[in-house]
């Protein structure tokens, strides 16, 4: 019959275990199949005891290993099923204790003060066995066991007993294999296996002794984890136990220490007649020991980290008259094998678990250190108390540099001596001491405020307690950590300092604390630990770790103090600046009582204007005049005196440069006023706009020095620094508020606005002058020529109306291009001249060599390059504004002729050089001289400015990258030095 069954039994017995799977087999055979393997299923299961026979003879190892993932799969399926909040199924949600701010306050000064560090196993910890409940972490963690869920319902221990012998071997070191597979508490996991061991070996009693030590040294000895275990016992009762016996065992000797040592089995039939027996264990407990079966614990790597001893094999009735035998030996050494490898495990998991115990503790101490910045007495002071509460000791010091003694952060090696601070400076090294006693913490009269707020003593006889100045300058001085054990056998300690004090110094650790860039700031100097231990690796290691924390607190607070005293050092620069930038009460009067011309008289209102014929006072005047016909001294009550003080404080903040200086500022002032009252812009724009942009065209570029934003950027200069695009712009405004807003010097003009008045009039003035930097007028010009070209300019929209008032700027910043042809020629030599001393000192301080626009070796190539200029920036602008606005027409004009002009230059310099190259005489060109002029008087002409200018005419982008602000330069206007001329 078996024969006969042989080969479908096979296939029966995978089907079989696909049903009990619960996988369905239709959509896998035909129903001819199905109904035979149906058949042989029934037949199986009523002949169970040839199933498991054949499955023990034929099963390989995959059948196996699949059958045990498919149960693992369905009981933690039924698991989740099941849903049972008080069991979970794995270590996932073993829950961490989180240190916080409440938590380390209760437990400092002014709670119940206790360390936060506890002791697990001899070893500092921050695990809290109080606040962790075994329940609610793997106490039930193995739900999936059939084994560990009877003994925790309440199943008695003979049951469960009977339960397990009437199990299979195998099945039963399955069942107990799988009853520790969860766990991921290794206290619990080693009672548990205990407990285990005492069932399959039939013992009445189970220890467990783990190794520690460190293996290379050979310091290793051995520790009892659990001690006298059985069916019956509690975890609380087996470490009480443990807690009684001896804190080490010797590594190598009694059995214990031989079975670690040697990794053999140990059986012992009769203890007492072996000699490594110590029979002091049973006077101690009272208990007699037979036998002894002792066994290592190996890791997954072979290594021996603990070993299992059981006692006394019980006989019928639990009878002790059996010694344990060969077949014990094997099924104790199969069990361990599994435990071993999940006892490392769970080491892991406990360990890493410390770890993330640890630095929350570190980080909630940095928060609470870091986040009080303002006072270096505070930091320092909860600097001490925190670390006083972590690492346990009597004394705290916290040592800060002297700043002014420039000692070297590490000896620092020139040639084979390192060269050290002198000795004779030691003393006063140290310019602060910060300390605190462990008995400060019992001082209920002190108030966390005074402690905290607590000043440092600043001279070393102040000290409360002896600095140990050999030991603390030998940490300033080398960066080293001292950890001394023993402080009265270290020649780098002071015994006479302790001379009639009831503290004496047992042991010092003394680390160097750092800032951020690793520079020795002070030093943190411990003494004494509270249990009368000395300091070990573990605290080394944790100190180093809150030193870190405690260095950058101590720094930044440093650095914002001396942030504050320079925040005071600049109101004050700012304060005297104001007074000393803003003109004087006197000449604000004097300007007050002269007469204003009008604006016919001045010729204000002509799109011709020329300046050459004023003096700078006269410039003034025209300015109030312009002010004074747009009435906006009586619609935003600004006082007089203070616009002519106003008036004068711009000009006083125009530096006397060769282009950039206030007459050109009055020139582009005058253009927009021209645009505003001849060109009947002021009927399209409000008030407040048209006061903006008068305002903006004077302040476009306040206290300009010659060079534009690429040099400054090149430079490295702070204003590069301090803005990062439209670098001049962004200062010119930032100086014309400063002047605007300036209360000691009264030219405070728009103080009479409303709130909301005067938050439009500084945005429009903003939005204006940075529309000089002709990088934004190439991002925004798209836009408004686009509206102008869809013939869809609805100036009452914000947008259009924004875009129109940056195109308004532009042109009259550039307005010079505009004006008549002997205009134009001296200021394109105005503005090659300041062009070519930006190249100078590109040359001369930046080494490098300048574009052709910047370099007088270039100058004959002004009238190519303006025809460029005015190609690629002048003509757009005008002519979409003469398109929208065909009352601004005569700027479009004025700039075609002026184009003919330069082409006229440029055609007869080519055929000037086409004509040297043939070898014949050069044409003469007027207006070209060919001689090179830095500096020229009213009647020359110019050939080099819009040369410089001309470079932009390669590509806009060129023109953004290359020239930055200067391709701003062709607005009209004169030199302040100019002498007067008839107009």
């Amino acid at each position: 019959m078996r024969r006969g069954i042989a080969g479908p039994a096979s296939t029966g017995l995978t089907g079989y275990r696909r049903r009990k799977r619960g996988v369905s087999m239709a959509a896998e055979v035909d129903e001819a199949t199905r109904r035979e393997y149906e058949s042989m299923e029934r037949w199986l299961d009523e002949h169970p005891h040839f199933s498991m026979d054949y499955f023990t003879r034929k099963a390989t190892r995959e059948m196996v290993n699949a059958w045990l993932f498919s149960q693992a799969l369905s009981q933690t399926a039924m698991t989740t099923r099941e849903s049972v909040p008080s069991a979970p199924s794995s270590g996932a949600q073993t829950p961490v204790r989180r240190v916080s701010s409440s938590d380390l306050e209760s437990r400092g000064l002014f709670g119940s003060y206790r360390p936060i560090l506890t002791t697990v196993d001899g070893t500092p910890s921050f695990i809290d066995p109080q606040t962790i409940t075994r329940t609610g972490t793997t106490a039930t963690t193995s739900t999936t066991s059939s084994v560990s869920t009877p003994r925790r319902g309440g199943v008695s221990t003979s049951q469960l007993r009977q339960e397990l012998r009437a199990l299979d071997e195998r099945e039963m070191m399955l069942e107990l294999v799988r009853d520790i597979s969860n766990d991921l508490d290794v206290n619990l996991l080693c009672h548990k296996i205990l407990q285990n061991v005492s069932i399959l070996t039939n013992a009445d009693r189970c220890s467990l002794f783990l190794v520690k030590g460190n293996k290379e040294t050979g310091e290793r000895y051995l520790v009892c984890k659990l001690f006298d275990v059985n069916i019956h016992s509690t975890l609380e009762e087996a470490e009480s136990q443990a807690a009684d016996q001896e804190s080490r065992f010797p590594w190598g000797m009694g059995i214990v220490g031989y079975t670690a040592a040697s990794g053999e089995i140990v059986n012992l039939p009769n203890a007492y007649q072996d000699t490594r027996f110590n029979k002091g264990i049973d006077l101690h407990t009272g208990y007699k020991t037979l036998s002894i079966l002792s066994m290592p614990l190996r890791d997954k790597d072979g290594e021996v980290i603990g070993v299992a001893q059981v006692v006394n094999k019980c006989g019928g009735y639990g009878q002790k008259t059996e010694a344990f035998n060969e077949h014990d030996e094997k099924i104790f050494e199969s069990y361990m094998a599994f435990c071993g490898v999940r006892l490392h495990n769970a080491s892991l998991y406990e360990q890493s678990q410390l770890e993330v115990r640890r630095n929350q503790v570190l980080l909630e101490l940095s928060r609470l250190i870091l986040a009080e910045q303002s006072s270096l007495s505070v930091i320092i002071n909860k600097v001490l108390m925190h670390t006083q509460s972590l690492l346990q000791c009597q004394r705290c010091q916290v040592l800060l540099l002297d700043d002014t003694s420039k000692l070297p952060v590490n000896p620092l090696f020139v040639g084979p001596t390192p060269r050290r601070r002198p000795a004779r400076s030691v003393q006063g090294m140290f310019s602060q001491v910060f300390e605190c006693a462990a008995s400060d913490f019992e001082d209920n009269n002190m108030s966390q405020e005074e402690f905290l707020n607590r000043e440092s003593s600043t001279t070393n006889k102040s000290a409360r307690f002896p600095i140990n100045i050999k030991i603390t300058s030998h940490v300033a001085l080398t960066g080293e950590t001292l950890n001394i054990p023993d402080a009265y056998k270290d020649e780098r300690f002071d015994p006479s300092d302790e001379e009639g004090s009831e503290n004496k110094t047992r042991c010092i650790l003394c680390m160097p604390i750092r800032n951020s860039t690793r520079n020795i700031i002070g030093v943190m100097q411990l003494v004494n630990k509270v249990d009368d231990t000395i300091f070990s690796k573990h605290d080394e290691n944790l100190f180093e770790a809150f030193a870190i924390f405690c260095g950058m607190g101590i720094h930044n607070t440093q650095m914002y103090e001396k942030v504050v005293k320079a925040m005071a050092k600049q109101r004050v620069a700012l304060e005297c600046l104001s007074y000393h930038a803003v003109a004087s009460e006197e000449e604000a009067d004097r300007l007050r009582k002269l007469p204003i011309p009008s604006s016919d008289c001045l010729h204000l209102l002509r799109w011709d204007f020329d300046d050459i014929g004023l003096e700078d006072e006269e410039t003034l005047k025209a300015s109030i005049r312009m002010f004074m016909d747009m009435d906006y001294l009586s619609k935003f009550s600004i006082n007089y005196k203070s616009l002519c003080r106003w008036m004068l404080s711009v000009r006083k903040n125009y530096r006397n440069v060769t282009y950039h200086n206030w007459r050109h500022a009055f020139n582009v002032a005058q253009m927009m006023f021209t645009m505003l009252k001849t060109g009947s812009m002021e009927d399209l724009l409000d008030d407040i706009e048209g006061l903006a942009l008068l305002l903006a065209c004077l302040c476009h570029d306040l206290d300009h020095r010659g060079t534009n934003n690429s040099f400054q950027m090149k430079s490295n200069h702070p204003l590069a620094q301090l803005y990062g695009t439209s670098t001049m712009e962004r200062h010119h405004f930032d100086q014309c508020i400063m002047i605007l807003t300036s209360e000691v010097g009264g030219t405070e003009l728009l103080s009479s606005m409303s709130k909301d008045d005067y938050a439009k009039c500084l945005d429009v003035m903003e939005h204006a002058i940075l529309s000089t930097d002709l990088a934004l007028y190439f991002k925004w010009r798209g836009g408004f020529f686009s509206i102008v070209d869809k013939n869809e300019a609805d100036w009452s929209n914000k947008d259009n109306r924004k875009l129109l008032r940056s195109m308004m700027m532009t042109a009259c910043d550039v307005a010079a291009i505009t004006k008549p042809w002997p205009v134009q020629q001296r200021v394109a030599q105005l503005v090659a001249s300041e062009f070519f001393e930006q190249g100078d000192l590109e040359k001369e301080q930046l080494k490098i060599q300048p574009m052709d626009m910047m370099n007088r070796e270039k100058k004959d190539k002004l009238p190519e390059m303006q025809v460029d200029f005015i190609d690629a920036i002048c003509m757009p602008v005008y002519k979409y504004l003469a398109k929208a606005l065909p009352s601004l027409s005569p700027l479009l004009k004025g700039c075609e002729d002026n184009r003919q002009h330069w082409q006229t230059l440029a055609d007869s310099r080519k055929e000037r050089q086409d004509a040297e190259a043939a070898g014949k005489d050069a044409p003469e060109v007027d207006g070209i001289d060919g001689e090179d002029t830095g500096k020229l008087s009213s009647g020359e002409k110019n050939e080099s400015l819009e040369e410089e200018l001309a470079t932009v005419g390669d590509s806009p982008s060129r023109i953004i990258l290359e020239t930055g602000e200067e391709e701003r330069n062709g607005s009209g206007g004169c030199c302040p030095e100019r002498p007067t001329c008839a107009s």
